[in-house]
C-alpha cells in the first residue's frame, strides 16, 4: 500500500546494500532525483536493471554504487559514450563492472514476465546473433504446441523499482502521461518501489489517451520530488535539459573533474534542489 515519506526516508528504507535495483523511464520520466540520493547515502554492491542505461546509471556507476548492470542499450543519448560506465567495464574503475546484456524486445519480456509472477520470458528473438554466446542466460525452449524453438530470458524480479511519474493523488495512485516505458511492469515484478512524482493532488483525472494509472495498492513509497527527472523531461512539466547532456560528455571524461562535479552537484545537494528546474516551463 502506498506510503508518503520524504525521498531520503524512502531510499533509507527501501534500498539495501547488495539488492537489485531497477530505476526506468523511458526517454522522460528518469528517476534522477532517486538515483542522486542511492548516492548520497552510499548504497554499494548493487545490480542495476535499465533498458538503457544513460546519464544517471553513469553516476551511479562512477560512483561505486555497482557491481553488475543488466541491460539492452548503454551510452548518452545523441552524444556518445557513457565515459564513466566504460571506465568500469574496462579499467576497475572505481570497480570492476560485470555486465549482463540483452535486446529491448527481452528486457521487455522479462520485466512483463516478473509482473506476472512467472520464471522467465519466452520470445522471438536472438535469431542469428551472438549475443546468446557471450550472455548464457539466453536459452531456448521447444514449444510444446508447435515445435518452434524459441528464445527465452529469466524474469526481471528486482528488489526495489524506483519510477518518476507525474501525478499521485492523497490515496496513492499514480498517474504517468506521455511516453511510457516499462513503469508499469518494474512496479509490479518489484518486491519493493518507489515512486517520486512533481505533483500531489486531491483526485486524478487521467487524460483519455497514452496513460497509466498505478492503482495505491501497486505502490509501496511516494515522494513529493518536484523537478525529479532533470535532466530528462517530464511532459506537461518542464522540458529536456539537452545542454546537459551534452555537458555530460566532458564532465564524466575525467575521473577528477567527474569527482569534483558530483561533490558539488550531487553529495552537497538534497532533494529540494530539484524543484528549481520545473520552472523552467512545459515540455
Amino acid at each position: 500500500m502506498a506510503k508518503f515519506m520524504g525521498l531520503a526516508e524512502a531510499i533509507a528504507q527501501n534500498v539495501r546494500d547488495g539488492d537489485t535495483v531497477a530505476m526506468e523511464g523511458f526517454t522522460h520520466l528518469i528517476p534522477f532525483a532517486a538515483g542522486h540520493e542511492i548516492i548520497r547515502q552510499g548504497r554499494k554492491h548493487l545490480t542495476l536493471i535499465r533498458m538503457t542505461p544513460d546519464l544517471i546509471y553513469d553516476q551511479m556507476i562512477g560512483m561505486g554504487c555497482a557491481d553488475k548492470l543488466v541491460f539492452s542499450w548503454g551510452g548518452n543519448p545523441g552524444v556518445g559514450s557513457t565515459h564513466r560506465m566504460r571506465d568500469a567495464v574496462e579499467n576497475g574503475w572505481p570497480n570492476q563492472l560485470a555486465i549482463e546484456e540483452h535486446s529491448h524486445a527481452a528486457m521487455a519480456n522479462a520485466y512483463e514476465a516478473g509482473a506476472a509472477n512467472l520464471p522467465f520470458a519466452v520470445l522471438r528473438g536472438y535469431i542469428g546473433v551472438d549475443l546468446p554466446k557471450v550472455n548464457s542466460k539466453i536459452k531456448s525452449v521447444t514449444c510444446p504446441y508447435t515445435g518452434e524453438v524459441l528464445a527465452t530470458v529469466p524474469a526481471h524480479r528486482p528488489d526495489v523499482g524506483i519510477i518518476h511519474a507525474q501525478r499521485a493523488d492523497k490515496e496513492g495512485n499514480v498517474l504517468i502521461e506521455g511516453i511510457t516505458g516499462c513503469q508499469k511492469e518494474v512496479v509490479l515484478a518489484s518486491k519493493r518501489t518507489i515512486v517520486t512524482v512533481e505533483e500531489v493532488v486531491e483526485k486524478l483525472n487521467p487524460p483519455s489517451f497514452n496513460s497509466v494509472v498505478l492503482p495505491h495498492w501497486t505502490v509501496g513509497a511516494i515522494s513529493h520530488v518536484v523537478g525529479g527527472a532533470h535532466p530528462s523531461y517530464a511532459q506537461g512539466y518542464y522540458k529536456r535539459d539537452n545542454s546537459f547532456y551534452i555537458a555530460w560528455d566532458k564532465i564524466s571524461r575525467d575521473r577528477d573533474t567527474f569527482l569534483a562535479w558530483m561533490k558539488e552537484n550531487v553529495l552537497e545537494k538534497t532533494p529540494e534542489a530539484f524543484a528549481v528546474h520545473a520552472k523552467k516551463g512545459s515540455a
